[in-house]
Protein backbone atom coordinates (compact mmCIF):
# COMPACT_ATOMS: atom_id res chain seq x y z
CA UNK A 1 0.00 0.00 0.00
CA UNK A 2 1.36 3.41 -1.29
CA UNK A 3 2.54 5.73 1.81
CA UNK A 4 1.18 9.25 1.61
CA UNK A 5 4.66 10.66 0.58
CA UNK A 6 4.74 8.43 -2.22
CA UNK A 7 1.41 9.28 -3.35
CA UNK A 8 2.35 13.12 -3.28
CA UNK A 9 5.51 12.83 -5.13
CA UNK A 10 6.44 13.34 -8.57
CA UNK A 11 10.05 11.88 -8.24
CA UNK A 12 8.53 8.73 -6.57
CA UNK A 13 5.83 8.72 -9.00
CA UNK A 14 8.35 8.22 -12.21
CA UNK A 15 11.02 6.72 -10.53
CA UNK A 16 9.43 4.28 -8.73
CA UNK A 17 7.66 2.09 -11.39
CA UNK A 18 8.13 -0.56 -13.71
CA UNK A 19 8.66 -0.09 -17.33
CA UNK A 20 5.66 0.23 -19.41
CA UNK A 21 5.14 0.73 -23.68
CA UNK A 22 5.30 4.16 -23.63
CA UNK A 23 8.75 4.26 -21.55
CA UNK A 24 10.10 1.58 -24.35
CA UNK A 25 8.16 3.42 -27.29
CA UNK A 26 10.51 6.40 -26.18
CA UNK A 27 13.23 4.71 -25.40
CA UNK A 28 13.35 2.89 -29.08
CA UNK A 29 12.70 5.93 -31.05
CA UNK A 30 15.43 7.77 -29.46
CA UNK A 31 17.80 4.80 -30.00
CA UNK A 32 17.04 4.64 -33.34
CA UNK A 33 17.56 8.16 -33.61
CA UNK A 34 21.50 7.59 -31.85
CA UNK A 35 21.49 5.39 -34.94
CA UNK A 36 20.79 7.05 -38.07
CA UNK A 37 23.29 9.31 -36.60
CA UNK A 38 25.99 6.83 -36.22
CA UNK A 39 24.83 5.57 -39.87
CA UNK A 40 25.09 8.87 -41.77
CA UNK A 41 28.17 9.98 -39.82
CA UNK A 42 30.08 6.82 -40.80
CA UNK A 43 28.83 6.53 -44.24
CA UNK A 44 30.75 9.55 -45.26
CA UNK A 45 33.67 7.77 -44.21
CA UNK A 46 33.21 4.91 -46.20
CA UNK A 47 32.14 6.74 -49.04
CA UNK A 48 35.37 9.17 -49.17
CA UNK A 49 38.12 6.38 -50.34
CA UNK A 50 35.82 6.68 -53.44
CA UNK A 51 35.34 10.49 -53.33
CA UNK A 52 38.73 11.11 -53.02
CA UNK A 53 39.90 8.40 -55.51
CA UNK A 54 36.78 9.73 -58.18
CA UNK A 55 37.54 13.28 -57.49
CA UNK A 56 41.53 13.92 -56.38
CA UNK A 57 40.29 17.03 -53.71
CA UNK A 58 43.26 18.66 -52.25
CA UNK A 59 43.59 17.92 -48.44
CA UNK A 60 41.80 21.20 -47.07
CA UNK A 61 38.43 20.17 -49.36
CA UNK A 62 38.72 16.48 -48.21
CA UNK A 63 38.59 17.75 -44.88
CA UNK A 64 36.07 19.86 -45.36
CA UNK A 65 33.79 16.91 -47.04
CA UNK A 66 34.59 14.66 -44.27
CA UNK A 67 33.47 17.66 -41.30
CA UNK A 68 30.45 19.47 -43.36
CA UNK A 69 28.20 16.60 -41.53
CA UNK A 70 29.96 17.31 -38.22
CA UNK A 71 30.00 21.57 -38.36
CA UNK A 72 25.81 20.86 -39.03
CA UNK A 73 25.54 18.95 -35.77
CA UNK A 74 27.43 21.80 -33.88
CA UNK A 75 24.69 24.15 -35.21
CA UNK A 76 21.73 21.66 -35.01
CA UNK A 77 22.75 20.98 -31.11
CA UNK A 78 23.36 24.16 -30.28
CA UNK A 79 20.21 25.85 -31.72
CA UNK A 80 17.94 23.06 -31.21
CA UNK A 81 18.84 21.94 -27.64
CA UNK A 82 18.14 25.71 -26.71
CA UNK A 83 14.49 25.68 -28.42
CA UNK A 84 13.72 22.45 -27.07
CA UNK A 85 13.97 23.64 -23.26
CA UNK A 86 11.97 26.33 -24.62
CA UNK A 87 9.24 25.26 -27.24
CA UNK A 88 9.30 21.53 -25.89
CA UNK A 89 10.86 18.40 -26.79
CA UNK A 90 8.42 16.75 -29.24
CA UNK A 91 7.99 19.16 -32.28
CA UNK A 92 11.57 18.94 -32.57
CA UNK A 93 12.28 15.34 -31.77
CA UNK A 94 9.75 14.75 -35.18
CA UNK A 95 10.99 17.65 -36.84
CA UNK A 96 14.80 16.97 -37.01
CA UNK A 97 13.99 12.76 -38.28
CA UNK A 98 12.32 14.28 -41.55
CA UNK A 99 15.55 17.22 -42.25
CA UNK A 100 17.58 13.91 -41.81
CA UNK A 101 15.24 12.16 -43.67
CA UNK A 102 15.68 15.11 -47.19
CA UNK A 103 19.54 16.01 -46.63
CA UNK A 104 20.38 12.29 -47.04
CA UNK A 105 18.82 11.31 -49.73
CA UNK A 106 19.79 14.60 -51.25
CA UNK A 107 23.76 14.36 -50.24
CA UNK A 108 22.77 10.56 -52.22
CA UNK A 109 21.80 12.76 -55.32
CA UNK A 110 24.11 14.94 -55.20
CA UNK A 111 26.87 15.12 -58.29
CA UNK A 112 29.03 17.90 -57.42
CA UNK A 113 31.09 18.13 -54.13
CA UNK A 114 30.32 21.77 -53.11
CA UNK A 115 26.55 20.58 -53.52
CA UNK A 116 27.48 17.43 -51.66
CA UNK A 117 29.28 19.97 -48.80
CA UNK A 118 26.08 21.83 -48.51
CA UNK A 119 23.34 18.91 -48.14
CA UNK A 120 25.73 17.19 -45.64
CA UNK A 121 25.84 20.29 -43.34
CA UNK A 122 21.97 20.50 -43.11
CA UNK A 123 21.92 16.56 -42.60
CA UNK A 124 24.32 17.43 -39.73
CA UNK A 125 21.74 19.56 -38.33
CA UNK A 126 19.35 17.27 -38.27
CA UNK A 127 22.03 14.77 -36.30
CA UNK A 128 23.00 17.35 -34.16
CA UNK A 129 19.20 18.12 -32.59
CA UNK A 130 19.10 14.57 -31.85
CA UNK A 131 22.02 14.28 -29.22
CA UNK A 132 19.91 17.38 -26.36
CA UNK A 133 16.61 16.29 -27.37
CA UNK A 134 16.72 12.32 -27.84
CA UNK A 135 19.53 12.60 -24.25
CA UNK A 136 16.59 14.68 -22.56
CA UNK A 137 13.57 12.27 -23.74
CA UNK A 138 14.97 9.27 -22.32
CA UNK A 139 16.50 10.69 -18.99
CA UNK A 140 13.23 12.59 -17.87
CA UNK A 141 10.97 9.44 -18.94
CA UNK A 142 13.21 6.60 -17.23
CA UNK A 143 13.76 5.67 -13.50
CA UNK A 144 16.89 6.54 -11.66
CA UNK A 145 17.82 3.16 -10.84
CA UNK A 146 18.10 1.98 -14.28
CA UNK A 147 18.35 5.59 -16.35
CA UNK A 148 22.14 5.46 -16.88
CA UNK A 149 21.75 1.93 -18.48
CA UNK A 150 18.63 3.38 -20.42
CA UNK A 151 21.05 6.37 -21.86
CA UNK A 152 23.87 4.42 -23.10
CA UNK A 153 21.89 1.47 -24.24
CA UNK A 154 19.94 4.23 -26.43
CA UNK A 155 23.86 5.53 -26.97
CA UNK A 156 24.74 2.22 -28.24
CA UNK A 157 22.74 2.68 -31.10
CA UNK A 158 25.23 4.71 -32.90
CA UNK A 159 27.82 1.55 -32.67
CA UNK A 160 25.29 0.03 -34.54
CA UNK A 161 24.54 2.72 -36.66
CA UNK A 162 28.67 2.94 -37.49
CA UNK A 163 29.10 -0.94 -38.39
CA UNK A 164 25.60 -0.78 -40.48
CA UNK A 165 26.83 1.88 -42.47
CA UNK A 166 30.36 -0.11 -43.22
CA UNK A 167 27.75 -3.29 -43.88
CA UNK A 168 25.92 -1.04 -46.42
CA UNK A 169 29.01 -0.13 -48.04
CA UNK A 170 30.24 -3.92 -48.31
CA UNK A 171 27.14 -4.76 -50.03
CA UNK A 172 27.17 -1.51 -52.50
CA UNK A 173 31.02 -2.88 -53.31
CA UNK A 174 29.92 -6.27 -53.84
CA UNK A 175 27.13 -5.61 -55.76
CA UNK A 176 27.89 -2.46 -57.93
CA UNK A 177 32.05 -2.87 -57.82
CA UNK A 178 32.19 0.98 -58.97
CA UNK A 179 33.76 3.41 -58.13
CA UNK A 180 30.48 5.69 -58.39
CA UNK A 181 28.68 3.29 -55.62
CA UNK A 182 29.46 5.74 -52.83
CA UNK A 183 25.99 8.04 -53.15
CA UNK A 184 24.62 5.03 -52.51
CA UNK A 185 25.58 4.26 -49.24
CA UNK A 186 24.78 8.02 -48.55
CA UNK A 187 21.22 7.81 -50.05
CA UNK A 188 20.42 4.56 -47.82
CA UNK A 189 20.60 6.38 -44.59
CA UNK A 190 17.00 8.25 -45.63
CA UNK A 191 15.06 4.82 -45.47
CA UNK A 192 15.17 4.28 -41.23
CA UNK A 193 15.33 8.13 -40.82
CA UNK A 194 11.60 8.28 -42.89
CA UNK A 195 10.02 5.36 -40.43
CA UNK A 196 11.48 6.98 -37.15
CA UNK A 197 10.02 10.54 -38.56
CA UNK A 198 6.45 8.85 -38.91
CA UNK A 199 6.78 6.86 -35.76
CA UNK A 200 8.00 9.79 -33.42
CA UNK A 201 4.95 11.47 -34.22
CA UNK A 202 2.74 9.21 -31.76
CA UNK A 203 5.24 10.35 -28.65
CA UNK A 204 3.45 12.97 -26.22
CA UNK A 205 5.84 15.54 -24.52
CA UNK A 206 7.93 14.89 -21.84
CA UNK A 207 5.32 15.62 -18.91
CA UNK A 208 8.74 17.44 -16.64
CA UNK A 209 8.57 20.02 -19.33
CA UNK A 210 4.36 20.09 -19.47
CA UNK A 211 4.25 20.74 -15.56
CA UNK A 212 7.65 23.69 -15.73
CA UNK A 213 5.55 25.23 -18.77
CA UNK A 214 2.22 24.94 -17.32
CA UNK A 215 0.78 22.45 -19.36
CA UNK A 216 -0.88 20.40 -16.77
CA UNK A 217 -3.04 18.48 -18.67
CA UNK A 218 -0.71 16.76 -20.99
CA UNK A 219 1.64 15.84 -17.56
CA UNK A 220 -1.24 14.07 -16.27
CA UNK A 221 -2.37 12.44 -19.47
CA UNK A 222 1.39 11.09 -19.86
CA UNK A 223 2.12 10.16 -16.66
CA UNK A 224 -1.20 8.21 -16.09
CA UNK A 225 0.64 6.27 -18.89
CA UNK A 226 3.84 5.87 -16.26
CA UNK A 227 2.48 4.83 -13.32
CA UNK A 228 -0.30 2.89 -11.43
CA UNK A 229 -1.54 5.76 -9.68
CA UNK A 230 -5.24 6.83 -9.73
CA UNK A 231 -5.93 9.70 -11.86
CA UNK A 232 -6.81 12.10 -8.86
CA UNK A 233 -3.72 10.95 -6.99
CA UNK A 234 -1.84 12.11 -10.55
CA UNK A 235 -3.21 15.59 -10.55
CA UNK A 236 -2.58 16.23 -6.92
CA UNK A 237 1.14 15.27 -8.06
CA UNK A 238 1.23 17.44 -10.65
CA UNK A 239 -0.32 20.61 -8.74
CA UNK A 240 1.96 20.29 -5.59
CA UNK A 241 4.92 20.27 -7.91
CA UNK A 242 3.44 23.06 -10.20
CA UNK A 243 3.14 24.75 -7.05
CA UNK A 244 6.42 23.90 -5.90
CA UNK A 245 7.70 25.61 -9.50
CA UNK A 246 5.67 28.46 -9.29
CA UNK A 247 8.46 30.75 -8.27
CA UNK A 248 11.47 29.30 -10.30
CA UNK A 249 8.85 30.01 -13.22
CA UNK A 250 9.37 33.65 -12.85
CA UNK A 251 13.37 33.14 -13.48
CA UNK A 252 13.55 31.53 -16.85
CA UNK A 253 17.65 30.31 -16.59
CA UNK A 254 18.97 32.11 -19.72
CA UNK A 255 21.23 30.57 -21.33
CA UNK A 256 24.25 32.39 -19.56
CA UNK A 257 23.24 30.22 -16.23
CA UNK A 258 25.34 27.36 -18.14
CA UNK A 259 28.32 29.66 -17.15
CA UNK A 260 27.84 31.06 -13.27
CA UNK A 261 28.02 29.40 -10.08
CA UNK A 262 27.53 25.83 -9.57
CA UNK A 263 26.50 25.56 -12.87
CA UNK A 264 29.93 26.20 -14.26
CA UNK A 265 31.65 23.39 -12.54
CA UNK A 266 29.69 21.20 -14.21
CA UNK A 267 29.80 22.61 -17.91
CA UNK A 268 33.15 22.30 -17.67
CA UNK A 269 32.75 18.45 -16.59
CA UNK A 270 30.28 17.81 -19.51
CA UNK A 271 31.62 19.64 -22.62
CA UNK A 272 35.19 19.97 -22.05
CA UNK A 273 36.49 16.56 -21.85
CA UNK A 274 33.46 15.42 -24.39
CA UNK A 275 35.23 18.15 -26.77
CA UNK A 276 38.78 17.20 -26.41
CA UNK A 277 37.71 13.10 -27.18
CA UNK A 278 36.07 14.09 -29.80
CA UNK A 279 38.81 15.72 -31.62
CA UNK A 280 40.14 11.85 -31.44
CA UNK A 281 37.26 10.01 -32.28
CA UNK A 282 36.02 11.76 -35.14
CA UNK A 283 39.68 12.30 -36.62
CA UNK A 284 40.86 8.67 -36.29
CA UNK A 285 37.34 7.56 -36.31
CA UNK A 286 36.26 9.19 -40.05
CA UNK A 287 39.64 8.46 -41.27
CA UNK A 288 39.93 4.98 -40.15
CA UNK A 289 38.75 3.10 -43.46
CA UNK A 290 41.68 5.42 -44.92
CA UNK A 291 43.99 4.98 -43.03
CA UNK A 292 43.65 0.98 -43.29
CA UNK A 293 43.46 1.79 -47.31
CA UNK A 294 47.20 3.36 -46.75
CA UNK A 295 48.32 0.51 -45.41
CA UNK A 296 47.28 -1.82 -47.87
CA UNK A 297 47.76 -0.33 -50.75
CA UNK A 298 50.68 -1.30 -53.02
CA UNK A 299 49.84 -5.22 -52.48
CA UNK A 300 48.64 -5.93 -55.70
CA UNK A 301 45.26 -5.51 -55.35
CA UNK A 302 42.62 -2.89 -57.66
CA UNK A 303 41.68 -0.10 -55.55
CA UNK A 304 38.15 -1.09 -55.45
CA UNK A 305 39.19 -5.03 -54.22
CA UNK A 306 41.50 -2.25 -51.61
CA UNK A 307 38.67 -0.54 -50.61
CA UNK A 308 36.03 -3.42 -49.55
CA UNK A 309 39.41 -5.06 -47.89
CA UNK A 310 39.12 -1.62 -45.60
CA UNK A 311 35.89 -1.35 -45.32
CA UNK A 312 35.91 -4.99 -43.76
CA UNK A 313 38.94 -4.05 -41.82
CA UNK A 314 36.84 -1.05 -40.28
CA UNK A 315 33.45 -3.38 -39.56
CA UNK A 316 35.98 -5.74 -37.23
CA UNK A 317 37.32 -2.68 -35.49
CA UNK A 318 33.97 -0.87 -34.93
CA UNK A 319 32.74 -4.61 -33.26
CA UNK A 320 35.15 -3.94 -30.21
CA UNK A 321 32.91 -0.33 -30.14
CA UNK A 322 29.69 -2.62 -29.37
CA UNK A 323 32.04 -4.90 -26.78
CA UNK A 324 32.90 -1.42 -25.25
CA UNK A 325 29.59 -0.08 -24.70
CA UNK A 326 28.30 -3.69 -23.54
CA UNK A 327 30.70 -3.43 -20.76
CA UNK A 328 29.38 0.24 -20.07
CA UNK A 329 25.95 -0.49 -19.90
CA UNK A 330 26.84 -3.64 -17.37
CA UNK A 331 29.05 -1.38 -15.12
CA UNK A 332 27.69 2.27 -15.13
CA UNK A 333 25.47 1.88 -12.38
CA UNK A 334 27.68 0.05 -10.31
CA UNK A 335 31.45 1.88 -11.05
CA UNK A 336 29.48 5.14 -11.98
CA UNK A 337 30.37 7.67 -14.51
CA UNK A 338 33.65 9.19 -13.26
CA UNK A 339 35.64 6.00 -12.91
CA UNK A 340 34.65 5.12 -16.57
CA UNK A 341 35.01 7.76 -18.07
CA UNK A 342 38.71 8.20 -16.49
CA UNK A 343 39.57 4.52 -17.19
CA UNK A 344 38.58 5.46 -21.15
CA UNK A 345 40.62 8.24 -21.06
CA UNK A 346 43.72 6.23 -19.87
CA UNK A 347 42.94 3.58 -22.56
CA UNK A 348 42.80 6.16 -25.81
CA UNK A 349 45.73 7.08 -24.61
CA UNK A 350 47.30 3.46 -24.28
CA UNK A 351 45.49 2.90 -27.59
CA UNK A 352 46.48 6.09 -29.41
CA UNK A 353 50.38 5.49 -28.03
CA UNK A 354 50.12 2.04 -29.88
CA UNK A 355 48.97 3.06 -32.80
CA UNK A 356 52.12 5.86 -32.97
CA UNK A 357 54.36 2.92 -32.39
CA UNK A 358 52.79 0.62 -35.29
CA UNK A 359 54.28 3.51 -37.31
CA UNK A 360 58.05 2.81 -36.20
CA UNK A 361 58.05 -0.97 -37.94
CA UNK A 362 58.51 -1.87 -41.16
CA UNK A 363 55.74 -2.31 -43.83
CA UNK A 364 56.95 -4.83 -45.49
CA UNK A 365 55.90 -7.52 -42.93
CA UNK A 366 52.57 -7.86 -40.92
CA UNK A 367 53.54 -6.87 -37.46
CA UNK A 368 52.79 -3.13 -38.93
CA UNK A 369 49.46 -4.58 -39.41
CA UNK A 370 48.66 -6.37 -36.40
CA UNK A 371 50.26 -3.57 -33.72
CA UNK A 372 48.28 -1.05 -35.77
CA UNK A 373 44.90 -3.04 -35.54
CA UNK A 374 45.96 -3.65 -31.67
CA UNK A 375 45.86 -0.13 -31.14
CA UNK A 376 42.59 0.35 -32.92
CA UNK A 377 40.95 -2.42 -30.95
CA UNK A 378 42.68 -0.80 -27.71
CA UNK A 379 41.52 2.46 -28.27
CA UNK A 380 38.08 1.59 -29.41
CA UNK A 381 37.01 -0.75 -26.98
CA UNK A 382 37.85 1.66 -23.87
CA UNK A 383 37.03 4.78 -25.76
CA UNK A 384 33.28 3.26 -25.73
CA UNK A 385 33.46 1.41 -22.42
CA UNK A 386 34.18 4.68 -20.94
CA UNK A 387 33.95 8.69 -22.42
CA UNK A 388 32.10 8.03 -25.85
CA UNK A 389 29.37 6.85 -23.65
CA UNK A 390 29.50 8.72 -20.28
CA UNK A 391 29.72 12.34 -21.95
CA UNK A 392 26.00 11.65 -23.68
CA UNK A 393 25.23 10.74 -20.19
CA UNK A 394 26.27 13.97 -17.85
CA UNK A 395 24.97 16.70 -19.33
CA UNK A 396 21.61 15.28 -19.23
CA UNK A 397 22.16 14.40 -15.84
CA UNK A 398 23.79 17.29 -13.90
CA UNK A 399 21.11 20.17 -15.05
CA UNK A 400 17.29 20.99 -14.38
CA UNK A 401 14.93 20.54 -16.82
CA UNK A 402 14.55 24.18 -17.71
CA UNK A 403 18.32 24.00 -18.86
CA UNK A 404 18.82 20.21 -19.73
CA UNK A 405 18.40 20.19 -23.36
CA UNK A 406 20.34 23.79 -23.90
CA UNK A 407 23.34 22.08 -21.75
CA UNK A 408 23.02 18.79 -23.78
CA UNK A 409 23.30 20.68 -27.08
CA UNK A 410 25.72 23.27 -25.80
CA UNK A 411 27.71 20.30 -24.81
CA UNK A 412 27.16 18.10 -27.83
CA UNK A 413 28.01 21.34 -30.44
CA UNK A 414 31.01 22.09 -28.41
CA UNK A 415 31.99 18.65 -28.97
CA UNK A 416 31.59 18.96 -32.12
CA UNK A 417 33.57 21.12 -32.38
CA UNK A 418 36.47 19.51 -31.22
CA UNK A 419 35.79 16.81 -34.18
CA UNK A 420 35.51 19.62 -36.86
CA UNK A 421 38.92 20.35 -35.97
CA UNK A 422 40.23 16.86 -35.35
CA UNK A 423 38.21 15.83 -39.22
CA UNK A 424 39.74 19.11 -40.54
CA UNK A 425 43.16 19.01 -39.63
CA UNK A 426 44.05 15.26 -39.08
CA UNK A 427 44.86 15.08 -42.89
CA UNK A 428 46.87 18.58 -43.02
CA UNK A 429 48.67 17.54 -40.03
CA UNK A 430 49.53 13.73 -40.81
CA UNK A 431 50.87 15.25 -44.13
CA UNK A 432 53.11 17.95 -42.57
CA UNK A 433 54.76 15.55 -39.76
CA UNK A 434 53.50 12.33 -40.65
CA UNK A 435 51.19 9.31 -38.85
CA UNK A 436 53.23 8.94 -36.16
CA UNK A 437 53.81 12.47 -34.21
CA UNK A 438 50.01 12.84 -34.90
CA UNK A 439 49.41 9.91 -33.02
CA UNK A 440 51.47 11.09 -29.87
CA UNK A 441 49.79 14.29 -30.67
CA UNK A 442 46.05 12.82 -30.30
CA UNK A 443 47.10 10.59 -27.26
CA UNK A 444 48.38 14.24 -25.33
CA UNK A 445 44.72 15.07 -25.87
CA UNK A 446 43.26 12.27 -24.66
CA UNK A 447 45.46 12.08 -21.47
CA UNK A 448 44.38 15.79 -20.82
CA UNK A 449 40.61 14.44 -20.90
CA UNK A 450 41.62 12.37 -18.11
CA UNK A 451 43.09 15.05 -15.93
CA UNK A 452 40.05 17.21 -16.66
CA UNK A 453 37.86 14.89 -15.66
CA UNK A 454 39.56 14.13 -12.35
CA UNK A 455 39.39 17.78 -11.34
CA UNK A 456 36.26 18.80 -12.38
CA UNK A 457 34.01 14.65 -11.26
CA UNK A 458 30.65 15.46 -10.26
CA UNK A 459 29.31 12.00 -10.22
CA UNK A 460 25.29 11.41 -10.49
CA UNK A 461 25.36 7.61 -9.71
CA UNK A 462 21.63 6.49 -8.15
CA UNK A 463 20.53 10.11 -7.99
CA UNK A 464 17.35 10.98 -9.63
CA UNK A 465 17.03 14.65 -11.41
CA UNK A 466 14.97 15.90 -8.96
CA UNK A 467 17.82 16.04 -6.33
CA UNK A 468 20.48 16.62 -9.00
CA UNK A 469 18.61 19.40 -10.04
CA UNK A 470 17.58 20.76 -7.24
CA UNK A 471 18.69 24.49 -6.58
CA UNK A 472 17.26 25.99 -3.07
CA UNK A 473 19.54 27.74 -0.74
CA UNK A 474 22.09 25.39 1.00
CA UNK A 475 22.54 23.04 -1.76
CA UNK A 476 26.82 23.05 -2.39
CA UNK A 477 29.06 20.92 -4.54
CA UNK A 478 29.57 18.80 -1.47
CA UNK A 479 26.40 17.21 -1.63
CA UNK A 480 26.90 15.96 -4.86
CA UNK A 481 29.97 14.42 -4.19
CA UNK A 482 30.40 10.61 -4.15
CA UNK A 483 29.85 9.27 -1.10
CA UNK A 484 33.05 7.33 0.26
Amino acid sequence: METDESTQNLESTINAVTLKPLHWRIWILSSMGIFIEGFNLFAIAVALPLIIHQYKPTPLLEGFIAASVIVGTVFGAAVMGRLADIWGRRRFYISNALIVTVFSLLAGLSTDLYALIVFQFFLGVGIGADYPICASYVSEFMPSRIRGRMLIGAFSFQAVGMFSAAFVGFIVLNIYPNVNAWPWMMALGSVPAGVIFILRMTVPESPRWCIENGRKDNAIHTISQLSRKSKKAIIKIVNKEEKKLKKLRKNLLPFSSLFKGEFLRRTILSSVPWFLMDIATYGVGIFTPTIITSVISGKGNSFIAEDILSIEGAAIIDMFLFTGLLINILLVEKLGRIKLQLLGFIGMTIGLLTLAAATCLPKTGYSYMYLLLIGFIIYNFLMNMGPNATTFILPAELFPTKLRATAHGFSAAFAKVGAVCGILFLPLVMNKVGLFITMVLMSAIAFLGFVLTFVFKVETKGKSLEELSHLEAGRTMEHYRPKS
